[in-house]
């Protein structure tokens, strides 16, 4: 969308034709007909971005002596009591230097430069709203590029710049966005910070991303073509991001876990590696932030940060199987192949084959601890962004702790023998960092075909079998778990113990038939426990957000000159629904087409429904078979005058 093209001559439509939006700290105006230029839907995402620019500037300032100031957040004085002399003497000293320096505490504020800052890149800028508000809203930046392919969008965007005052921070740019990056390949030239939002697949900027962030620096990336990553086009997905995408109910994380896997792919190119900080699914797409790294030590360590998914076609379970392992050997990390796989041709619980997906990113795709500074600020200072209710819902997932195995102070619960823990279990967090994907309680209840437990009761099943249990940001019913597939299909079994299954009605070779034709090798409680239920839910937050307004989703796809298509977004998706689909046929057409066709069963004589019948009973007309004859229809006898034997026709066998 952004990086559409469009003619160097064209020319920024008039005033009158404009539209003036308020969103944040800025105000942009861009052409009414063309209504991709602005989306209030990516408004969550926008000021997502900026919440973790700013804490990724204030760590960054921080090490160079320098303190930012966010617009809202109080200033917080720390006041030091029972120093020792020691301590003493180390304040005074320090306090000394400082003074000695002649430097005052350096601060950084919104709007205005900062010399040791941020540069920040936007590749595919638009209309330049992004880029605007990092210059309103996010302190600590050197200088923010602007950039897009189309003039027209350009012009516009030197227009919002004047607008909004911000002409000494932000610098339009008309160039393709991967040259552009290519240009700043050099380690002085190189961006701390790049944004790409495109209209679709990032595929094609990734390369030159990679290498145009520096050391340590934050990229910041959206995908919205989810059809591709959930799975639809599996070849598609491979062309464009380098790993098979599956059909699966943790389609959405599996999606981030391709996008994570391409980036580190890309830059292990180029002797660098990716560490995730923020991976979002929401709405109709999916963002992530990473930072950029280089050393050829860590980049021989990717290949068992990679792993395949081997998923059973018939009951949805899951296996992953690493592409490489590492191993300490005399003092020196080995690096080798894995081994696998790690199923057999057949599933073990319904006897289904396997579909082979990945490679995707098999670790943690969250820094907590980041997330947590994010979430900190935001909810301190909730006035800031608009969508601060939601972002706090999100991270809450992320980052809060969450139940304990054990209850305190009950006696330990015997784990399942399948999974044995060779270190105490810690505590696990909201959203379990060592457990890629996730089931969904309606794949598991659909799957041997009885009721669907509540949230709760399955969570309190798995934390009474010892078991970590967590919820997942990307689906409203997910449940993340590091038991083994066995042990989630007892606790299902156990389940339709209370919830009985009509047994008769299964196929013996469906999946529900075989897994419920064994006996559960645990017994499951279903007892609700006080812990099960995250506090983010208790809390109310909003977690999951519902459409708030008719054909929510991703815009058309820019036109080059800004033209308009002369129709609103509700006539096209009226026009075009069910366009693939056949229109209804009239049951009273219907029903005389069927009886041009004779009844094959009235002709051996087998046909009991008389009148009732939908065929026709009568042999054809002489017409009928003098049309037949003349046009050649084969099997039909034209010398032969037409009688009861010889009615042929079509429908007739």
């Amino acid at each position: 969308m952004e990086n559409g093209t469009g003619s160097c001559g064209e020319e920024r439509p008039p005033e009158a034709q404009q539209t003036t939006v308020t969103e944040g700290a800025a105000k942009i105006a861009f052409p009414s007909p063309n209504e991709v230029f602005y989306n209030p839907v990516q408004e969550f995402n926008r000021d997502l971005t900026c919440a973790v620019i700013t804490e990724f500037a204030r760590i960054q300032l921080r090490a160079k002596g320098i303190q930012i100031k966010v617009p809202g957040e109080k200033d917080v004085q720390k006041v030091v009591v029972d120093l020792s002399e020691r301590e003493e003497d180390k304040a005074e000293l320090k306090e000394g230097a400082s003074l000695a320096s002649g430097d005052q505490p350096r601060t950084a504020a919104v709007g205005e430069i900062c010399e040791e800052g941020l540069q920040v890149l936007e590749g595919l800028a638009a209309s330049g709203l992004r880029s605007i508000r990092f210059a309103l809203e996010v302190p600590g930046l050197r200088s923010v590029v602007a950039n897009d392919a189309s003039a027209q969008a350009v012009d516009l965007m030197r227009h919002n710049v004047q607008l909004n005052g911000v002409a000494h921070l932000v610098q339009p740019s008309q160039a393709d966005a991967r040259l552009l990056m290519y240009q700043h390949q050099r380690v002085l030239e190189r961006f701390d910070v790049i944004d790409l939002d495109p209209y679709g697949s990032p595929a094609p900027f990734l390369d030159a991303a990679v290498q145009a962030v520096s050391e340590g620096g934050l990229l910041c990336i959206t995908c919205t073509d989810m059809a591709v990553l959930a799975g639809n086009s599996g070849e598609t997905c491979y062309s464009k991001y380098g790993a098979m995408a599956l059909k699966s109910r943790a389609c959405h994380e599996m999606a981030l876990r391709i996008v994570l896997h391409s980036l580190d792919l890309r830059a292990n190119c180029y002797q660098r590696f990716v560490v995730p900080l923020l991976s979002i699914s929401a709405d109709f797409y999916v963002r992530v932030f990473v930072r950029v790294f280089t050393g050829q030590a860590k980049v021989k360590a990717s290949a068992s940060k990679q792993a395949l998914v081997f998923q059973c076609v018939g009951c949805g379970t899951f296996h992953l199987q690493r592409l490489g392992k590492s191993g300490a050997s005399g003092g020196r990390v080995k690096f080798s192949a894995a081994c696998g796989p790690p199923v057999a041709p057949e599933c073990e619980h319904c006897g289904q084959r396997h579909q082979l997906g990945g490679p995707l990113w098999a670790e943690a795709i969250h820094d907590l601890d980041f997330v947590g500074r994010v979430l900190e600020a935001v909810s301190t200072n909730p006035g800031r962004f608009h969508t601060s209710e939601r972002i706090r819902g999100v991270l809450s997932v992320i980052t809060e702790v969450g139940p304990s195995c054990d209850r305190e102070g009950a006696p330990p619960v015997p784990r399942h023998p399948s999974f044995i823990h060779s270190m105490p279990i810690p505590p696990p967090l909201q959203e379990l960092p060592d457990v890629p994907l996730y089931y969904t309680l309606d794949q598991l209840s659909s799957t041997i075909h009885c009721s669907t437990p509540s949230l709760l009761q399955l969570r309190s099943a798995l934390l009474h079998a010892g078991f970590r249990v967590s919820l997942s940001h990307a689906c409203k019913n997910a449940m993340k778990t590091d038991a083994p597939s066995s042990a989630v299909w007892d606790i299902m079994r156990c389940w339709e113990k209370e919830c009985p299954v009509k047994r008769e009605r299964l196929s013996e070779a469906s999946p529900a038939f075989r897994i419920l034709s064994t006996e559960p090798g645990l017994q499951a409680n279903f007892t609700i426990r006080d812990d099960a239920n995250p506090s983010s839910r208790q809390r109310g937050l909003k977690r999951f957000q519902a459409n708030p307004q008719a054909n929510w989703g991703p815009r058309p796809r820019a036109r080059p000159g800004g033209k308009a298509s002369g129709q609103t977004v509700e006539e096209r998706c009226r026009l075009l629904q069910n366009k693939r689909k056949e229109p209804a046929e009239d049951p009273a057409q219907r029903a005389a087409r069927l009886k041009t066709f004779p009844c094959k069963k009235f002709k051996e004589g087998t046909c009991q429904r008389g009148d009732q019948c939908c065929y026709s009973h009568s042999p054809p007309t002489l017409e009928v078979a003098a049309e037949a004859a003349s046009t050649g229809c084969p099997g039909t006898p034209c010398q032969n005058p037409p009688g009861p034997e010889a009615a042929t026709g079509p429908g007739v066998d």
